[in-house]
């Protein structure tokens, strides 16, 4: 009765197996919320649960601020050496060369913002810590004259632990020569926006990244010179909760603004057009 009877046919063994990959998922290191990585990419690297703002690379704030398609960087040649021998530093650079790229610890392009050109240099923590050596103070330099002959704002996005301690005190002058630059800028009335992200601390904080005519914040970034533990250790008294925050330095008038990271190329070209007198692009609406 082979009407009513059904043959069971061997099954056949799958011939490859389905994986997730190891980083198809993501958490964020504030609210500990679990997602698709995906969602964070499409969300700016932003928790979309906590508004948590995570670590951006360089080249992805400047696909951010800049016009598509506009981008050109600059002084590629540039890289770091071993000036005072240091013990382990050349290796130290490999390493950070291949996790990070080949643009040391800041990335310096120049392009168009709202149809406006400005000259942009971004940090990037990946690169040992956002240290800042003789190259990212070259590079700032560079970038820095490059706006005083074409007279074009310079725009400077900071993340970084401070100066590079195997480079010592040459690393230390980039403080000053950093700063020099701007003077220069300031005295012909070119706009420089300085942009903080989490964390700007050190030699960086105690030199450029404070001296812009306009100083923004992303929310919740740690902003100061040295730790609170070295701090309190020095006044011998207790610090106020969060007084290393974007928001506190903003109560405390030492930040201009705090800007979301959807908003902060909006933000920063509605600054520069009033800095320069110049008008809104066409469909260019205000923040």
């Amino acid at each position: 009765m082979a009407w009513f009877r059904k043959d069971k046919k061997p099954r056949q063994p799958r011939a490859e197996r389905l994986e997730i990959p190891t980083d198809a998922w993501e958490k964020c290191e504030a609210c500990a919320h679990t997602d698709i990585r995906e969602n964070f990419v499409r969300n700016s690297n932003v928790c979309p649960a906590c508004d948590y703002h995570r670590r951006f690379r360089a080249h992805e704030y400047a696909a951010l601020l800049l016009d598509e398609h506009s981008l050109e960087e600059k002084d590629v040649d540039l890289a770091s050496v071993d000036p005072l021998e240091f013990p382990e530093y050349p290796n130290r650079l490999k390493k950070a060369l291949k996790n990070a790229g080949d643009h040391d610890a800041i990335l310096t392009l120049s392009g168009l913002m709202h149809q406006m050109p400005v000259n942009l240099g971004v940090m990037d923590f990946a690169f040992m810590g956002g240290s800042m050596g003789s190259v990212v103070g070259e590079k700032i330099a560079r970038l820095g004259q490059r706006s005083l002959e074409k007279k074009w704002p310079l725009i400077v996005l900071s993340c970084s632990g401070g100066a590079r301690m195997q480079e010592g005190v040459l690393s230390l002058m980039q403080m000053a020569k950093t700063a020099a630059m701007l003077s220069q800028l300031a005295e012909r009335r070119i706009p420089f926006v300085s942009i903080l992200t989490n964390p700007t601390t050190g030699g960086v904080s105690a030199s450029f990244a404070m001296l812009g005519d306009a100083i923004l914040a992303e929310p919740g970034a740690v902003i100061g010179f040295a730790g609170p533990r070295v701090i309190k250790q020095t006044l011998g008294q207790d610090l106020p909760e969060g007084f290393q925050t974007a928001e506190f330095l903003l109560s405390h008038g030492i930040v201009d603004q705090v800007v979301h990271r959807h908003h902060l190329k909006r933000m920063v070209g509605q600054l520069l057009r009033h800095m320069s007198g110049k008008p809104a692009a066409t469909g260019w609406a205000s923040f």
